[in-house]
């Protein structure tokens, strides 16, 4: 006997349907699954057998054929077992099959019957959202993060008997639902804030501006300055994410398994630590089946690089395309995927390879390694980062100053009132913050007076900075205006966005 279930997959970040044919017929006893299965999908087989048997259902002694269609994508994960399952049973005679067409059905089988939590919901609920099916049958962990997409019907079930009786009409499941003005209302409650970093009010006023404009930024000091005690307070004064950002960032976190137990949404600001021994595949993302890296995981947020010059150079080659379009293309054989990648780089590096040049403790490096240590980073990707700033170690007077700074809540005000300026500049061009500008938006947005331009030819003539260092100057002088409230950039804006290019300076060597 023939049985038809709906299930559904996930490849990238797209949902796609999965139809699931189950045929019980005579012969050797046996199971086979046909459809381009991965291991996983394989060994449900045994999965399911158990998971019936233990849910007081017959397991017949008859050869099983399930196809899974189309056949020429790969299928991958354990998200197949309960529709399979169910589909066995349907065949069989077992349950009435009246109703089982009408849903979507996803899950994976413990031995016992128990239906698991499963990757990929968000993103397979998006895809039903295009199609005529609007109920879905999906584990209980997982009811939150389906019920975000309103216009489905979410029904969750715990076991495998569960399921069944559902569906023959002997018990009643409502359908989940979930406030999402409640989500999206502790979007600022980080358990950091600006107001306990003590001193470094010229790397703190940078980093404002990293926010406002969302330029990335590289810090550069010795150890102990507290450049990643900063850098781990960037996400606190970021402006809140949006319902569409927290989609996106949630899509994400779905495929990759990542989303915290019960959790619907992703809500605040990803801060992505990387270690340097990552690979190039971990940062973009990649697999014979791609599935996102660590700049796909930071989308909407911060990419943390610490010790930058530590990481191999390959790994730091393959920033250089994301860092510009905001999104990685992944190839293989088979297809080409693609991930958002639109985040904020933060980096750190020591100013010489013992980590003291330039302070007061002495350094015993010699200038040519101190070269060869910056050469680490190439050019092409430190044109790509906007701002980058020396942090000096703190003095004894400021270590015990019993007040902080500014708190990160009226920090992230300002720049909210910025982000506010550049979304209005910037309606219908399909970009949000200055950063993005293209060459012809610059030329409209970045008009210079007659004194910001001879200052602006000053420190190209002496510090050889490249077209495209020129152009972050000119992105991140207009941030600094944004900041201020003004609509023209102005000398002193233009100077504050020069001092944020160490780097060309070459001071520090």
């Amino acid at each position: 006997m023939l049985s038809k279930v709906f299930s559904a997959s996930v490849l990238g970040l797209e949902g796609y349907g999965v139809d699931i044919e189950v045929d019980v017929t005579g012969g050797i006893p046996a199971v086979a699954v046909v459809g381009l299965p991965d291991t996983v999908v394989k060994e449900s087989k045994d999965r399911v057998k158990s998971a019936i048997k233990n849910s007081q259902f017959e397991y017949p002694p008859r050869r099983i054929t399930v196809n899974l269609a189309p056949a020429d994508i790969k299928k991958e994960g354990p998200s197949f077992d309960l529709p399979i399952a169910l589909g066995i049973i349907s065949a069989t005679g077992q349950m009435d099959s009246e109703r089982l067409r009408e849903f979507v059905i996803l899950g994976e089988l413990a031995l016992n019957g128990e239906v698991r939590r499963v990757k990929g919901i968000l993103p397979i609920a998006l895809y039903m959202r295009k199609t005529s099916f609007k109920k879905i049958i999906l584990p209980r962990d997982n009811a939150a993060e389906g019920a975000v997409v309103e216009e489905l019907e979410v029904y969750p079930v715990k076991t495998l008997s569960e399921a069944v009786a559902f569906l023959e009409g002997k018990i009643e499941i409502s359908p989940y639902r979930i406030d999402k003005e409640n989500l999206l209302k502790d979007l600022t409650n980080y358990d950091v804030d600006f107001s306990e970093v003590k001193g470094q009010e010229f790397v703190k006023r940078a980093l404002e501006v990293s926010a406002a404009g969302y330029h990335n930024l590289l810090m550069i000091g010795p150890p102990g300055a507290g450049k990643t005690m900063l850098a781990k307070r960037l996400p606190t004064i970021l402006p809140e994410m949006t319902l569409e950002e927290c989609l996106e960032t949630t899509r994400i976190y779905s495929v990759a398994g990542l989303i915290p137990h019960e959790q619907a949404l992703i809500t605040q600001r990803p801060f992505r630590v990387v270690h340097h021994t990552a690979s190039d595949i971990a940062l973009v993302g990649g697999g014979a089946v791609p599935k996102p890296g660590e700049i796909s995981l930071a989308h909407n947020g911060v990419l943390f690089l610490d010790e930058l010059p530590e990481f191999h150079r390959d790994a730091l080659e393959v920033l250089r395309q994301p860092l510009e379009d905001g999104q990685i293309t992944i190839s293989r054989a088979s297809r080409t995927l693609t991930f958002f990648s639109r985040f904020l780089l933060c980096a750190t590096m020591n100013p010489c390879p013992c980590g003291y040049f330039g302070s007061s403790r002495e350094c015993h490096c010699h200038p040519r390694k101190i070269q060869q240590y910056r050469a680490k980073i190439s050019g092409p990707l430190l044109d790509r980062i906007d701002i980058h700033i020396e942090v000096p170690a703190l003095r004894y007077r400021e270590l015990l100053g019993k007040n902080g700074g500014e708190a990160s809540s009226e920090i992230r005000k300002r720049v909210n009132r910025a982000r506010k300026i550049q979304l209005r500049r910037f309606k219908n061009t399909g970009i949000n913050f200055n950063s993005q500008m293209n060459s012809r938006l610059i030329k409209k947005f970045c008009q210079l007076d007659e004194n910001s331009q001879e200052l602006l030819k000053m420190a190209i003539d002496e510090l050889g900075i490249s077209a495209r260092g020129y152009d972050k100057i000119l992105k991140v002088a207009r941030t600094i205006a944004d900041l201020a409230g003004s609509e023209n950039i102005l000398s002193e804006h233009v100077s504050e966005a020069i001092q944020y290019r160490t780097l060309d300076r070459n001071l520090w060597i």
